[in-house]
């Protein structure tokens, strides 16, 4: 298409159900000189919000999408090129991009071919996986959450590795009945799904209560661990923020779920209405309210938790790294103080419980060092 230097920047698709994006605000001005990584506009999804980095080097030279614009994965958001081309070479360039561009057509229904099942005794766990070749790496969310919670990270994970996401027993799509909710009834789960999978070994990413699942994972059988990324992880304190715990249970409307949703990141504009209606949505299914009771009385007690695993981190003879969002209302970043010396820490500034969502690029930075 036209100009070879010309190079497009196009709404990207985080996360396999992602359809459109929002232009929140550039972060580059035209004419900036734009190398790979550079910060060039934040974009909401559905979800939550994220930051666009540069997949490619030049000049900024043009601004298609503009603020506030709703436009779907693919649609062209500005161009890059240097500066022996023209503005009228540029502005043929984007004609023709325009002129040729197909939105994506969705897919019927919640189940598209990107989503499968594992069963798991009595139990089945609804997965996705992206990435053809590599080590295997596993995401596990937190509490209350789904598999669609890793978005921005299992795409860019996918380059290096076979990355499954899962819904836990009781969360998502997966079963809402359970044998055992508590934290070693889970990590039981996930050894299950290992084996219905027949993967041998894992880099276990988990996220606070799935942080704690994979350290428990981790200890109780470490032949099947390849390494543990712990984002702001439950398990490491007796500290937990219990009134999110019941509002997030109790919650049965936008009012009431929105204060509750907010304390999970520093910056609360980035909880979305489509993000409250969701989890409302989840929380309405057939045996969601139980499991979800059940599944926070297996780890913790009002404000305290009731997994200690401080010391088997210590023993661990395996690669561990713990990041935390030093704003975290939920679980706070204090757990991080006095690790033991075997565990990598890295503490991120303005952000909060939502650590692999506000920090995407960072955390998937670090996931990807510890992935080899």
């Amino acid at each position: 298409m036209g100009n070879p230097a010309i190079i497009p920047i196009t709404m990207p698709k985080w996360g396999l159900s992602m359809q459109e994006g929002k232009v929140m605000q550039w972060l580059a001005n035209v004419g900036t000189t734009v190398a790979l990584g550079d910060q060039l506009l934040d974009i909401e999804t559905e979800k939550i919000a994220n930051t666009f980095e540069a997949l490619d080097v030049g000049i900024l030279r043009r601004q298609v999408a503009q603020v506030e614009e709703i436009l779907p994965v693919g649609a062209l958001l500005g161009v890059l090129a240097p500066e022996s081309v023209s503005e009228s070479e540029i502005e043929a360039y984007i004609t023709e991009f325009q002129a040729n561009y197909v939105p994506p057509v969705p897919e019927e229904g919640d189940l598209g071919p990107n989503y499968s099942w594992a069963t798991v005794g009595a139990t089945k766990l609804r997965y996705s996986k992206v990435g053809d070749s590599g080590p295997a790496v596993i995401l596990i969310h937190g509490f209350g959450g789904d598999l669609g919670n890793w978005l921005f990270t299992q795409e860019p994970l996918a380059a290096q590795a076979q990355v499954y996401a899962l819904d836990l027993p009781g969360h998502g799509q997966s079963s809402k009945a359970m044998q055992d909710p508590s934290v070693a009834g889970m990590a039981a789960a996930i050894v299950g799904f290992m084996d219905a999978l027949e993967i041998n070994k894992a880099h276990l990413v988990g996220h606070s209560l799935g942080g704690a699942i994979a350290l428990q994972l981790g200890i109780a059988t470490p032949n099947r661990v390849s390494s543990l990324s712990l984002l702001a992880p439950a398990g490491l304190g007796a500290e937990i923020n219990g009134g999110y715990l019941s509002g997030f249970i109790n919650g049965e409307s936008r009012r009431d779920m929105k204060p509750v949703l907010q304390q999970l990141v520093a910056n609360p504009e980035l909880i979305t209405r489509q993000l409250i209606d969701d989890i409302l949505k989840f929380k309405r299914t057939d045996g969601v309210p139980e499991a979800l009771r059940a599944i926070a009385a297996g780890f913790a007690a009002g404000d305290r938790q009731l997994a200690d695993l401080r010391k088997g981190l210590g023993d661990l003879k395996l690669p561990v790294q713990a990041i935390w969002g030093r704003l975290d209302k939920i679980i706070t970043v204090n757990h991080a103080e006095g690790l033991p010396s075997n565990v990598k820490v890295e503490l991120l500034d303005g952000v909060g419980h939502l650590v692999h969502m506000e920090a995407a690029n960072q955390v998937t930075n670090f996931l990807k060092r510890q992935i080899v």
